[in-house]
């Protein structure tokens, strides 16, 4: 996804005299040769965060459109103050893109892990929060919402999905009917999903934008009023979110997601998703457990 970031980025810059890239000291290298051509609109702000953003609603005010670029903690916790106020209470519009997802950066520690980042920007009013699930969908989003006056968080991973569902942002789809339980699948998490449960009678809903959400596709299905929620951030994000669409029918909500501790061990980005669950014996473990309440 982060090459896909570059191309997309880049047709915006050539296209949009009033598009502006701000590089928190990441993919610098990547936009070397389009910084030549519009060295006045691409900028490394350095290792700065709060400046970044500042500086990011400052053109935003101006009338220009930034798109901001760093790794996910980098960009969401650090600088979080400044997203609440400089983009969120004075309601500026731009793009905040990151790497690294929740724990990409397996090999780097906590310092670079970003598993609340969803959960965080959930709490600023007006954030769109977009989860592609490949290159593909991050483009299609990226191109029809990155001048739509929103501020909008588009959460990129190193994992991608064999295949893209093509989805209008706010927008989910039913890509499997069943009738034991429902089970909701966010981004990159769709193709784990599926393989786990390709042989039981259960619906799938897959989504790739937490805010807005699809709450009229949660209303519209969910028979069993058995749901199990995969999502690749802290466990429990979108809880809320699938109550509020049901309406008040009573549901029973599993969920399958990061739990909210800190991940300490090193190690490649398989093993990390072993040791949190994201295996087709825990999802399996956790739908039968579902069912059987």
């Amino acid at each position: 996804m982060r090459k896909m970031f570059v191309d997309v980025a880049s047709e915006i810059i050539a296209q949009d005299p009033k598009t502006v890239l701000l590089l928190g000291d990441i993919g610098v290298y990547g936009f070397r040769h389009l910084a030549t051509v519009y060295s006045n609109r691409i900028f490394n702000m350095g290792i700065a965060e709060q400046s970044l953003i500042g500086v990011a609603a400052g053109m935003s005010m101006s009338g220009l459109t930034p798109i901001v670029h760093t790794i996910a903690p980098f960009l969401i916790e650090r600088p979080l103050e400044q997203l609440k106020i400089d983009f969120g209470y004075q309601r500026n519009a731009g793009n905040f893109v990151s790497v690294g997802a929740s724990y990409d950066y397996s090999k780097l520690g906590a310092t670079h892990h970003a598993p609340a980042d969803v959960l965080t920007l959930l709490g600023i009013p007006g954030f769109q929060i977009i989860v592609p699930g490949t290159a593909a969908e991050f483009s299609s989003l990226m191109l029809s919402n990155y001048n739509n006056g929103k501020a909008n968080y588009f959460r990129l991973s190193e994992k991608e999905n064999e295949f893209s569902i093509d989805l209008e942002i706010g927008k989910g789809k039913v890509v499997k009917q069943g009738k034991l339980a429902t089970i909701i699948v966010v981004g990159p998490l769709l193709d784990l999903v599926l393989d786990s449960y390709k042989n039981l009678d259960v619906e799938i809903i897959y989504i790739n934008s937490v805010n807005p959400f699809d709450f009229e596709i949660i209303a519209k299905n969910c028979a069993s009023s058995k749901i199990l929620i995969v999502e690749p951030f802290y466990e429990g994000t979108m809880s809320h979110l699938v109550q509020k669409a049901a309406e008040n029918r009573p549901l029973q909500i599993q969920t399958v997601g990061i739990k909210r501790e800190f991940i300490t061990r090193y190690g490649e980005y398989g093993e990390i998703s072993a040791d949190i669950g994201f295996t087709s014996e825990n999802l399996l473990s956790q739908l039968d457990k579902l069912i059987k309440l």
